[in-house]
């Protein structure tokens, strides 16, 4: 199988050089600047286990010199990932499957559901050109539950965890993602074949909905959000809203917000991604990850007064530190 990563930062680089290290598919990495250099002089360079992992590493800026692959992991930030849509059509051949490790709410993720008329969600897919690049029958969706970060350039230090869960996009069970499973699994990642993606998908949005925004906002780790009761109770407040809005577009979620409370205050003094990107100062995902629960609710005519402020703020904090784009 001919495996290429877009984006081989973190979770990227991590997914890149498991799948190299195995040696049970063709990887290559369509990268720039100092990541491509890097995998061009060093391959693919993974930390683990106290451990320094390498893999000789075939990487281009030119999507036409890697020519049609049979599965294309896209891993950039959201912000990113329209500029990525518009180049990555050499990657992709008649059968090409388009698998995105990433936060949030996807782009397709209400294409062929009631009431949505497969109008793009212009949060995530503004004028719908990722839409029109990538169909969704391409796709392959994934939900990472995988703890990584990119200390320089072309090197991933692996935190903890290896769950994948993977579904066809439209729900159902397939060969070809079953095909795809396995070979994650044998790259070493635990995988689950879901028949519910979407379902899975609003899950871990749900939990990482508040955690991400008001870290960033505040610079505080996880274990100090939840230490703080009325930080804690807005917490609450939104999640409660998102399940809402979950129930209604057949994501319901079957957990309370305390029972997630318990689980997230066992990370400890955990730095959420967001605000991993606040402190680089990078570009925060905060459409995918908030403003478009924003406007599922909106079009489904749910109000969500608590989700609303916590964009306002976040969003405000964004553009102050010039993290996120100002308003057109």
């Amino acid at each position: 199988m001919k495996v290429c990563i877009i984006g081989a930062g973190s979770i990227g680089g991590l997914i890149g050089a498991k799948l190299a290290l195995a040696k049970q598919a063709q990887v290559s990495a369509l990268a720039r600047n100092s990541t491509l250099h890097s995998l061009r002089e060093r391959g693919w360079q993974l930390r683990q286990n106290g451990q320094l992992l390498q893999a000789p590493a075939v990487a281009s800026d030119d999507a036409a010199a890697l020519g049609p692959q049979d599965l294309v992991v896209i891993a950039v930030k959201g912000p990113a990932l329209t500029a990525a849509a518009r180049g990555m059509a050499p990657l992709l051949g008649p059968k090409t499957r388009v698998l995105p490790a990433m936060n949030g709410v996807p782009w397709w993720f209400c294409q062929g559901q009631p009431g949505f008329d497969d109008a793009p969600l212009q949060t995530v897919d503004p004028g719908g050109e990722i839409s029109a690049a990538i169909a969704r029958g391409r796709v392959i969706g994934c939900v990472v539950h995988i703890a990584a970060s990119s200390p320089q350039p072309g090197l991933v230090q692996h935190g903890f965890g290896q769950g994948l869960i993977i579904g066809e996009a439209a729900g159902g069970r397939s060969a070809e993602v079953h095909a795809v499973a396995d070979l994650f699994t044998g790259a070493g990642f635990e995988v689950t074949h879901s028949d519910n993606i979407r379902r899975d998908i609003w899950f871990k949005l749900w939990g990482n909905l508040t955690m991400n925004p008001v870290s960033a906002i505040t610079g505080a780790t996880v274990d100090r959000v939840l230490g703080d009761p009325l930080v804690r109770a807005f917490c609450t407040a939104a999640m409660t809203e998102a399940a809402e809005v979950g129930a209604r577009i057949g994501c319901p979620v079957d957990q309370s917000p305390e029972d997630r409370h318990a689980i997230t205050t066992k990370l400890g003094a955990f730095k959420t991604s967001m605000l991993q990107d606040v402190e680089a100062g990078r570009p925060i995902e905060l459409d995918g990850i908030v403003g478009a629960v924003r406007e599922i609710a909106q079009r489904v005519g749910l109000v969500t007064p608590n989700i609303d402020a916590l964009l306002g703020l976040a969003r405000l904090f964004a553009r102050v530190h010039d993290l996120y784009p100002e308003a057109d």
